[in-house]
């Protein structure tokens, strides 16, 4: 594998890593922009621009951007975060040229007042539908509650009367405001040729608009406590706690990510043979969540309303165990060998490796091969671990729960 790396005149950054032993190409644009950068009045746009750059531009139609990648076979598809507007796919290298147009075509898309209103609809049945899931519920209140004060606490999808008062002419600025060259990062693994890549770029990308915005990146403070929906129609209790963990700037966050999958992977950790595998919950989890400036711990767990606070009360005690203990080796060189294999099989596919390439330039304008992913996970010590702990101790910062119950008493 090898890495290469230009900037165009306008600031669009392009990554890549080239690897001729696979047999396909995934390329991918990072817009450095998310649910994080709205205010409260254009809350859920960037989410709902995601969906218009599919509707045309003003080279394609709409039945033309689905024909196309139909006809070359592609895998594609788009996503939205709280900091990321993700569009890519991933073909086979000899479609690469007009795949290579057409999807760098889609983010500047014509934002036609006609298919505005019409996928206005389908954004609030989508926010509807979402409404109706437990634990995205509990999630989002979580956040709005952990992050309270801070861009992060700010809803993807957007709320029902965010969306409904949304006005296209709102749209077309947040547009020209975010998805500009400098805040933008072209990012392609696989079998390609770079310098037809940056060729590509200069070709369809040159006339981009320049800049980039600043984003704030502080690190939130959060102030805790305890969110509770009563949703009386509901079997489960559906909950989500959120404590402070490292950014995504922070080396801790390699420790991070292993504590998680030690004490709370969906097999084999210390939450799962505790809580899971007895049966005593329908599920539950920890994972490790990075972010700029920030991070968090979430805990997920769905129980039986009766036994919700035994089984939080379980969980807080394997927390204040690791605090206090720490975690053995043999668990440490159990979950980096799970890590390690998770690392190299995503790997092995361009899209796998597409989103790491991605996300470790818009974050931390680094590259990072397998072999590095490998070596520093590799290198992690129990002291690590003990460092992680100690800035970042496990916990349930804040609550939120979904479900039949009025009321949570937490120990």
């Amino acid at each position: 594998m090898q890495f290469h790396q230009h900037t165009l005149g306008n600031g669009l950054n392009i990554v890549g890593e080239s690897n001729p032993s696979v047999h396909s190409v995934a390329l991918g644009f990072f817009v450095r922009t998310g649910a994080r950068d709205e205010t409260p009045e254009l809350n859920g746009v960037s989410h709902f621009l995601e969906h218009m750059a599919f509707k045309g531009t003003e080279r394609f139609t709409a039945d033309d951007v689905n024909r196309i990648f139909d006809e070359v076979g592609a895998e594609y598809n788009a996503s939205t975060s709280e900091e990321v507007t993700l569009f890519y796919g991933a073909i086979l290298p000899e479609y690469l040229p007009q795949t290579f147009e057409l999807l760098s075509s889609i983010l500047y898309p014509t934002l036609r007042q006609d298919d505005f209103d019409m996928e206005k609809k389908v954004i609030l049945e989508e926010i509807s539908m979402y409404e109706d899931q437990p634990m995205h519920v509990a999630y989002e209140a979580g956040m709005l509650k952990h992050f309270s004060g801070h861009p992060l606490g700010v809803s993807i999808l957007g709320t029902l009367e965010s969306v409904g008062a949304l006005t296209a002419e709102q749209m077309r600025q947040y547009h020209a405001d975010h998805y500009r060259a400098g805040n933008i990062t072209l990012a392609i693994a696989g079998n390609f040729d770079f310098d037809q890549i940056v060729n590509l770029a200069k070709q369809h990308c040159d006339h981009w608009p320049s800049g980039a915005l600043d984003r704030p990146i502080h690190e939130a403070k959060p102030q805790g406590g305890v969110s509770i929906v009563t949703q009386e129609s509901r079997n489960q209790q559906n909950i989500v706690q959120m404590t402070p963990g490292p950014a995504a700037q922070d080396e801790l966050r390699f420790a991070a990510e292993i504590l998680s999958v030690i004490v709370g992977d969906d097999g084999g950790s210390r939450i799962y043979w505790d809580l899971v595998d007895p049966g005593l919950v329908e599920f539950a989890e920890l994972g490790y969540y990075d972010y700029d400036g920030s991070g968090s711990y979430m805990t997920w767990m769905s129980s039986q309303p009766e036994t919700t606070e035994e089984n939080l009360a379980r969980i807080q005690e394997i927390y204040a165990t690791v605090n206090r203990e720490g975690v053995t080796e043999v668990e440490l060189e159990q979950a980096k060998n799970k890590v390690a294999s998770r690392v190299v099989l995503r790997s092995e596919r361009p899209m796998g490796r597409l989103s790491s390439l991605g996300s470790n330039w818009v974050y931390r304008k680094e590259y990072q091969s397998v072999a590095d992913d490998l070596a520093i996970l590799r290198g992690l010590t129990l002291d690590d671990i003990r460092r992680c702990l100690d800035a970042y101790p496990l916990g349930a910062c804040t609550t939120a729960a979904v479900g039949p119950l009025k009321e949570l008493q937490l120990s």
